[in-house]
């Protein structure tokens, strides 16, 4: 005899009347009756939740009250126990987080792997926790699978082609809080566009607070497919699955007795384990969890030998009706075996929280969590329930839940079987609330004002409004009474109209007179080391740092010395955390600058996340800077300009010294391993920089920027050939050439040969027109292309109207060319110039557009290199332009006579003429004849020197004074 069988037969004949007689409908409706007495018949009392839920809160308050367990068994990761008596130290609401970065037994390229499970003061989780921590004699076990178990059961699907691919064909957990990406009940990823409606900036940062975590949670509680969940909301007459969860279950289970919750929450969770699809994996990790679940308990039962009686099952809804064969003390399965965890070193700590990241986490409609936490807050100042709090807890009304040791009130024995309460409760209209006209008129009066702060043109009409839409909508939707969900609908309709004139809309605004958006701080003693470390070293600063709000910060490092280490950290903290943690409004940190005053704008406060998870990777801000500097370097896709961008930050932030040779020596390692140049300007740019650094600040060049220079002088001389003949961009090629030719003297000086770099050009034959005039300008540098042939060949180029067109091309290759070749500047403005005056104007002019938009995309920082030099060479007022003549056209200077010049004397002159070898070799090296002119017996006096003669006979005195200087 089963004490739900009326309710049985009832639901059994309901199936036949609607489906004529189907299994199907019959199956269902009398296993959700079995299900209900099945968890009614454990020994073990099993108490059904749904998460944030103040209706699960308040029925496990009053149950703990009345039964006083000696053992509380939840649904919670066993591995984040620990944390939980740190969250006296909190502000709810937080989450516990479990990090790991350092993968082994996951594919390669998964990480960071992050799982976070929030904690709310409304909610049945917390209430158990408060109870169990502050109450003597009281044990807490959390028996759901570990932190590691939550990404080795996560469902994989078919991997594509890409790097986080695992061996056995499988998608590693490398993004679990994508969207899209199934998790099982209890750990949700975070869905993408989890926010219904606008929000403002501040609201975006709080629902990000928990970041692609995975999160877990107790008592998911949804349909397990959309068809049904889009039923449901559209007979309900409700836009979300949070609004119909409040009217329909939520509001009716409020004031419920203890046998009427457990049996219709449980009814609630079996109706949704029933219809939800068994051939997905989500069900069979649900299922996994479960057998982990009783497998836990029993072991702990039978290890403390603690009487089941007296101890209490807090889960989600949907586990409590638990269907495999594990389930219940006193199951015949075979013992389950754990699989092993795997060898990832997972890192634990508590980070803050929001109502928003909560919402956004779990797929909840925007301000469901605050509706809920004004429930709470309602409720429990009615005075029919004390809820439970942790002492010494941070934020709200501080309210002792210890009313004595475990067992002493309330009876250990097994309770008789509870009467079927469901049929009554399923029967009976619901018992609404009448309608609290007071809290409604005070609601839009409120809202009114709030509206009117921003920005909108509302009056005291539209609070009237507002009060009458509110029960109007609460009517045809079938309530009693307005709903905050109905009031805001109500105040949208009648304040927002057609604009927003700030940047919260109405329904905002409705959250933030409900309740806003809470959001938790995680207190000092919860900090991780490196969080306090960075904390106390901030205090100097004299700001609160657990403000949430921007701070102003003014650094004055010349009168304020002691100040200097606070702008060290900053700077730190500026590399590691996000933009918006710590901005620097004046002041910058470069190479060879040191600021004698820096402003700051610090919102560390809104970030602690950010900073908690800086402790997960090392116990000081340097010890972490180091370690993602080398894994930077380390990465598979590192280029030289990555480690180059390294060693730069290593000398910013860290000092240098070792650490910097370390990253230099791995810019020559993958300097030497490249096989493209796209990261050459970059090169170019940064190795520039670190040698004037390293010559200004020091006696020489660390080994490996001689390594790095040398390496590179080969590297680019090897490839440039290939790179003026391939599709190399113009602007690589040109970062190349300014390598080679800027360090020429510096590498030859290492022991580099120069006849590499002119074998190179030589070899070169571009085809595209810029490529073209780089390597006319390489030749020119290198002395083998003489500037009146490369003039010609300028001159050659515009006279043919077929490479008109094209010419734009070739002057962007000039300008490039500015940077290996700067002594080019003069003969580009001449080629412009040029260009400008015989061009036609039904061709220049349709030829500027190109020329101009050319230069803009390909050299826009050498542009004023040119400018500049046209500005030295035309002249600078109008009065001299009209009798101006361009250099270029001036006709050339009359050769000078070549006399015999007087024979030089001394010493010098002597050493040469007895041994003219030397100067014959070194002039065939140059390139120029070795001849040596007759130089007549005392030689012959030229006009100059004539003219200086007679001048110092004129004025003696001079060469008086001279030699009575020099003592002669």
């Amino acid at each position: 005899m089963s004490t739900f069988d009326a309710l049985r037969e009832q639901l059994l004949d309901a199936a036949e009347a609607f489906s004529g007689g189907g299994d199907a409908l019959s199956g269902i409706l009398s296993g959700m009756v079995d299900d209900v007495d099945r968890m009614l018949g454990e020994k073990l009392e099993i108490f059904p939740v749904c998460h944030h839920s103040p209706a699960s809160a308040l029925a496990m308050t009053r149950r703990l009250r009345d039964k006083r367990p000696k053992v509380v068994y939840l649904e919670l990761c066993e591995d984040l126990q620990p944390l939980l008596s740190e969250l006296r130290n909190c502000r709810l609401p937080v989450a516990l987080q479990a990090f790991a970065t350092r993968l082994d037994g996951f594919p390669a390229g998964s990480g960071p792997l992050s799982v976070v499970a929030p904690v709310t003061e409304a909610s049945a989780e917390y209430q158990a926790i408060a109870y169990a921590l502050d109450t003597p004699g009281v044990e807490l076990v959390l028996v759901d699978r570990s932190v590691d178990h939550v990404f080795q059961w996560l469902p994989r699907e078919p991997a594509e082609a890409g790097p986080g691919a695992a061996p056995d064909g499988r998608t590693s957990p490398a993004s679990p809080g994508s969207p899209g990406s199934p998790a099982p009940s209890g750990a949700t990823a975070s869905p993408a566009g989890g926010l219904v409606g606008e929000a403002d900036d501040g609201q975006e940062e709080e629902a990000a607070l928990h970041g692609d975590a995975v999160g877990v949670e107790i008592g998911d509680l949804r349909p397990g497919f959309a068809e049904l969940e889009a039923y449901l909301l559209h007979h309900g007459k409700v836009r979300h699955w949070s609004e119909w969860w409040d009217q329909y279950v939520e509001q009716p289970l409020a004031g419920a007795d203890h046998d009427t919750y457990r049996q219709a929450m449980a009814l609630v969770g079996s109706l949704f384990r029933r219809l939800r699809p068994s051939s997905g994996d989500r069900l069979a990790v649900d299922e996994e969890r479960e057998r982990y679940m009783w497998a836990r308990i029993r072991e702990h039962l039978a290890a403390s030998g603690a009487d089941p009686a007296e101890c209490l099952y807090v889960c989600g809804a949907f586990h409590a009706v638990s269907r495999v064969a594990e389930f219940g003390l006193e199951s015949a399965a075979p013992p389950y075996t754990v699989t092993p965890r795997t060898a990832t070193q997972w890192l634990y700590g508590l980070i803050p929280s929001s109502h928003s990241a909560i919402e956004a986490q779990f797929g909840l409609a925007q301000g469901s969590v605050s509706i809920a936490a004004a429930t709470w807050a309602k409720a429990t100042a009615r005075g029919g329930v004390t809820p439970y709090r942790l002492a010494g807890q941070q934020g709200g009304r501080a309210r002792s839940g210890r009313t004595g040791k475990a067992g002493k009130s309330g009876n250990p024995v097994t309770p008789e079987p509870a009467p079927d309460r469901l049929s009554g409760f399923l029967a009976a209209p619901p018992a609404l609330d009448g309608l609290d006209e007071d809290e409604l008129r005070g609601w839009c009066v409120d809202i009114v004002r709030l509206a009117r702060r921003n920005g909108y043109l509302a009056s005291t009409a539209d609070a009237i409004a507002v009060f009458e839409t509110s029960i109007l909508l609460a009517g045809v939707r079938g309530r009693a009474r307005p709903t905050p969900y109905d009031f805001a609908d109500a105040a949208v309709t009648c304040i927002e109209k057609d604009a927003v004139p700030g940047r919260r809309d109405v329904r905002r605004l409705c959250e933030i007179l409900l309740g806003g958006d809470r959001v938790g701080v995680v207190g000092y003693e919860a900090l991780p080391p490196l969080a306090r470390d960075v904390y106390d070293r901030l205090e100097p600063l004299g700001i609160d740092l657990g403000r949430r709000t921007q701070q102003r910060v003014l650094l004055d490092l010349t009168a304020n010395p002691e100040l200097r280490p606070c702008s060290d950290l900053l700077w730190m903290l500026r590399y590691l955390l996000p933009d918006d943690a710590v901005r620097p409004i004046m002041g910058a940190r470069r190479l060879g600058e040191r600021p004698i005053q820096e402003s700051w704008d610090l919102a560390i406060g809104r970030h602690q996340r950010s900073i908690v998870e800086l402790g997960y990777e090392g116990v000081t801000i340097e010890q972490v800077l180091e370690q993602r500097l080398r894994r930077k370097v380390r990465d598979p896709r590192a280029t030289a300009g990555t480690a180059l961008e390294a060693v730069e930050d290593a000398i910013l932030y860290l000092g240098g010294g070792r650490f910097a040779d370390e990253l230099g020596a791995r810019a020559v390692e993958l300097l030497a391993a490249e096989r493209t140049v796209d990261d050459a300007p970059e090169v170019l740019r940064r190795i520039r920089r670190l040698l004037a650094h390293y010559r200004a600040t020091g006696p020489g060049l660390p080994a490996w920027c001689e390594a790095f220079v040398t390496a590179g002088y080969a590297h680019y001389c090897t490839l440039l050939p290939s790179a003026f003949a391939d599709d190399t961009g113009v602007r690589q090629v040109g970062a190349m050439l300014g390598f080679l030719f800027s360090m020429e003297g510096l590498a030859l000086s290492l022991g580099c040969d120069r006849t590499q770099l002119e074998l190179a050009v030589r070899q070169s034959h571009p085809e595209a027109p810029a490529k073209v005039a780089l390597l006319w300008a390489a030749e020119t540098q290198l002395g083998l292309l003489p500037r009146d042939e490369l003039r010609a060949r300028c001159d050659g180029l515009l006279d043919n109207p077929l490479v008109v067109p094209a010419f734009p091309l070739y002057l962007s290759g000039f300008v490039q060319a500015l940077d290996p070749v700067p002594g080019l500047a003069p003969f580009v403005v001449e080629a412009l110039s040029k260009a400008f005056a015989r061009l036609p104007d039904p061709v220049l002019l349709p030829w500027l557009p190109t020329l101009i938009t050319t230069l803009r995309r390909n050299v826009p920082e050498l542009v004023p290199v040119l400018v500049r030099e046209a500005g030295r060479t035309f002249p600078g007022g109008l009065a001299e332009l009209d009798g101006w003549t361009p250099p270029w056209e001036r006709p050339a200077a009359p050769a000078l006579s070549v006399r015999a010049a007087p024979a030089p004397s001394g010493p010098v002159t002597g050493l040469l003429a007895r041994h003219p070898a030397a100067c014959d070799a070194v002039a065939g090296l140059l390139g120029c004849p070795a001849d040596w002119p007759e130089w007549p017996a005392g030689g012959v006096p030229d006009a100059g020197e004539e003219r200086v003669r007679a001048l110092l006979g004129r004025y003696p005195a001079t060469a008086g004074a001279v030699a009575a200087l020099l003592g002669g």
